[in-house]
């Protein structure tokens, strides 16, 4: 499926398969070098280049890069952190096809334009020391200058973390078959630069064996809610959002407005007695109705199709048997939980409905859910282990958002901009996820495609956004989104 992303163990059992399978590894490794070269020469031009070569297959590969390069008329030496006659395998098979210049790493020429970072892949195991470890310090103020295999040589694969606080950056990283953490979670993201996935002829049976589970946000992952040419707007769902009191109402009016933007037939604030005229200064499409009881809780959850509690919400009791009574409610809609709901709810020590979303930041995140993420391998573990013990889908917030649910499906967005780091960014995405909800996805895809649109959203305004800039946005993000008979240049 588009956009999957794998585990380093979960590599390692596809070289395993495709061995099996009848596909040798050393075929393998001569495609990823291939695949190398090919992305080098359509990015530059010929200039001296130092192909880093380590002392496992992510070195093997450097030497077939080498080769290639060399092949196609490029001035090429390899420098290597052990002597072929060290290397084993397909490492050693690599190194011995190579006919060029080869050096000791910090014993080469020293007039190199481009740097080819095979020294270590994705499962490095111990920080990076001596000269490799030179290399990563010096070259780091140019990684325009850097190609890195699979990750930048000292970045951990599964967690996104350099061993040791030390890794190299790239401009550009080619990884093979599919992404790896590393590659969408902070702060490896940010050292890989591009990221380009090579298909080395790993068969997709052997790949789908994995059973993945992970994937990098697309559109590809869910199906949008386009209304049919007939549709009303009682077909298009109604959403509730619950307001806080009085000087505390604008985070419900900034979700409420982007639920309505995104595509839900109706949109109704609840709003308490002493915010009413304040809310009903500032509403047009958006409808209004004071509802300060459990008992009108309630009627909300079991009336609209997703209901929003939490953006200024408040904490005292009186908002906390509010939220307890749309909760407990028979046949309820689904509730997208934000901000203060969190915050009442927390530690979470009973299941939520399946459909539910909670909607954390990382400090929220932990007080509902204390020590998971001190526990965890990396982020998006932590967002499963919480979906698990919530029972619902866990929406944990960044730079690098993970999507989660009960059953082990996660999926990591990247679109985005650190603009979007503003006060009531944060109520806008809610609102999108209870808009799409009340139009009839499913809550995982849901929330997925609400991140993927915010973080358009956010790219869209660019420096000097604020939060209510975006609702007014997503006309231009949904259209070229939709399908050709729905765009918006199509009709009339």
């Amino acid at each position: 499926m588009s956009g999957e992303i794998i585990t380093v163990a979960q590599m390692r059992g596809i070289d395993a398969g495709c061995a099996a399978a009848g596909v040798p590894t050393r075929t393998l490794m001569e495609n990823a070098g291939r695949a190398v070269a090919e992305a080098i020469a359509e990015r530059f031009t010929p200039r001296p280049t130092a192909v880093l070569c380590g002392p496992g297959n992510n070195g093997g590969d450097g030497w077939v890069a080498a080769r290639m390069l060399q092949a196609a008329g490029w001035p090429v030496w390899v420098e290597t952190l052990v002597s072929p006659e060290q290397l084993r395998g397909d490492a050693a098979d690599g190194a011995s096809a190579w006919a060029g210049e080869t050096h000791p790493i910090g014993a080469g020429k020293n007039n190199a334009e481009l740097f080819v970072d095979a020294l270590f892949g994705a499962g490095l195991s111990r920080p990076l020391e001596g000269e490799s470890a030179r290399l990563a310090r010096d070259l780091a103020v140019f990684p325009e200058r850097v190609v890195a295999l699979d990750v930048p040589s000292g970045l951990v694969g599964d967690t996104g973390k350099p061993f040791g606080d030390l890794c190299f950056h790239a401009g550009l990283t080619v990884t093979f078959v599919r992404k790896k953490p590393a590659h969408v979670l902070m702060p490896g993201r940010g050292f890989c630069g591009e990221v380009l996935v090579a298909e080395i002829g790993a068969p997709e049976s052997v790949v789908a064996a994995r059973n993945l589970a992970l994937w990098e946000n697309t559109p590809a992952l869910w199906d949008f809610p386009w209304p049919a040419f007939d549709t009303h707007k009682h077909a298009r769902g109604q959403v509730m959002v619950a307001s806080g009191g009085h000087a505390r109402t604008g985070a419900a009016r900034l979700a409420a407005r982007a639920a309505l933007r995104v595509g839900a037939g109706l949109v109704t604030i609840l709003s308490p007695p002493d915010a009413t005229a304040e809310n009903a200064a500032q509403l047009t499409a958006i409808m209004l109705r004071e509802s300060e009881t459990p008992e009108a809780y309630c009627e909300a959850a079991r009336s609209a199709q997703c209901m929003l509690i939490g953006p200024a919400f408040g904490l005292a009791p009186e908002h906390a048997a509010r939220l307890d009574a749309a909760l407990q409610t028979r046949q309820r809609c689904p509730l997208v939980l934000d901000a203060d709901a969190i915050t009442l709810r927390a530690p979470m020590n009973s299941k939520l409905a399946a459909r539910d979303v909670l909607t954390p930041h990382v400090g929220e995140f932990k007080r509902a859910f204390p020590g998971l993420i001190e526990a965890a391998i990396n982020k998006i573990e932590a967002a499963r282990a919480a979906a698990s013990h919530a029972g619902c889908i866990v929406l944990l917030k960044g730079p690098d958002t993970v999507i989660a649910a009960p059953d082990g499906r996660a999926i990591v967005n990247i679109t985005g901009t650190p603009f979007l780091a503003t006060a009531g960014s944060g109520d806008v995405l809610a609102g999108l996820i209870a808009g799409l909800i009340a139009q009839g996805m499913a809550s995982f895809e849901a929330t997925a495609a609400a991140v993927w649109l915010h973080g358009k959203l956010g790219a869209a305004a660019g420096p000097g956004l604020i939060a209510e800039d975006l609702p007014g946005l997503l006309p231009v993000i949904l259209n070229d989104l939709a399908p050709h008979p729905l765009r918006g240049h199509d009709i009339g």
